[in-house]
């Protein structure tokens, strides 16, 4: 499974990037918008259109990059999209355009049509807000290279429904919650059909694997690190995962303790066998001696010069 990061925040992508495992970024306006404010406020001149083409150079030519449009009407967003691949594919050729696979304007199949306008053009798009393997398919049959089922938003939607407590990282089980119904039993909570995020994405991966359907699911708003094993589990071709999951997914207590262990034990004879020599005492710098003159020597002919001589 591949991994892109969902920011807008220049440090959080170069620095994941220099982890060697990422190999692409999602943004939306709402993320880029925020990020720009944060810089301002820090000090920074920046703007706009110069942070959008930063986080594509910092992102790198192989890693696609999600740029949302902001129109609802289809042919506003294939306007948008058009202009946005236009004025940024140029800076490093990674331009994805992000389209919402419903918009609810119009007959409702706007995103739709702006997908298919985009893919005639040979536009990239990323179908986002997906909440049904219905959606999905049709995104996909429309041209779409990526979908985006949100399973976070998933879980977060069921549980709402049902009016249970939660904050925004806590983990919601795959196999979906199961509460009391009106008999006094138990029932799994469930979304059309749907009984969690997770199973969202592994329902989408088995429609798009028995038809052969040819698009990615990227796995999206990940709340937490064992979400984020669940999907590629559930048969997510991509996750995009913020840079706080991120890092949470490097981390075990067990780890931690065993780094500890191993460096209250470190051998110093081993420590200098590979190098690891304790630091040395930084000494006043002497001045620079000259280099002695060496000798001037004489140049080597060439092949030129050896064919005139032989003449």
């Amino acid at each position: 499974m591949q991994i892109f990061i969902d920011t807008a925040n220049l440090d959080e992508i170069k620095a994941a990037m220099a982890w060697g495992v990422i190999d692409g970024v999602t943004t939306n306006p709402s993320l880029i918008k925020r990020e720009v404010e944060r810089l301002k406020a820090a000090g920074q001149a920046v703007d706009m259109d110069g942070h959008v083409r930063a986080i594509l150079r910092a992102a790198g030519a192989e890693n696609p990059v999600s740029l949302e449009v902001t129109a609802t009407d289809a042919a506003g967003m294939a306007q948008q999209g058009k202009l946005l691949f236009q004025k940024y594919n140029g800076v490093m050729g990674n331009v994805v355009i992000k389209i919402p696979v419903n918009t609810y304007m119009g007959n409702g199949f706007e995103g739709l049509k702006a997908i298919k306008a985009l893919e005639d053009a040979e536009i990239p798009v990323n179908c986002t807000l997906v909440f049904t393997p219905e959606q999905a398919l049709l995104a996909a049959k429309a041209g779409a290279t990526y979908v985006s089922p949100f399973a976070g938003r998933v879980d977060d939607h069921i549980r709402s429904q049902a009016g249970i407590a939660f904050e925004k990282g806590d983990y919601f089980p795959v196999e979906g919650w199961a509460a009391e119904d009106e008999e006094g039993g138990e029932d799994t909570l469930d979304d059309e059909g749907i009984v969690s995020g997770v199973d969202l994405v592994a329902k989408i991966a088995e429609l798009f694997e028995k038809h052969e359907v040819d698009s990615n699911i990227i796995a999206s708003s990940i709340r937490n690190p064992r979400q984020a094993r669940e999907v590629a589990l559930a048969g997510a071709d991509i996750a995009t995962i913020p840079f706080s999951v991120l890092k949470g997914m490097m981390l075990h207590p067990k780890t931690k303790e065993g780094v500890e262990k191993f460096t209250a034990d470190a051998v110093p004879e081993y420590q200098e066998l590979i190098g690891r020599q304790a630091p040395q005492p930084v000494l006043e710098r002497a001045a620079p001696q000259q280099p002695s003159p060496q000798p001037q020597q004489r140049p080597q002919p060439t092949a030129y010069d050896l064919a005139n001589k032989r003449q």
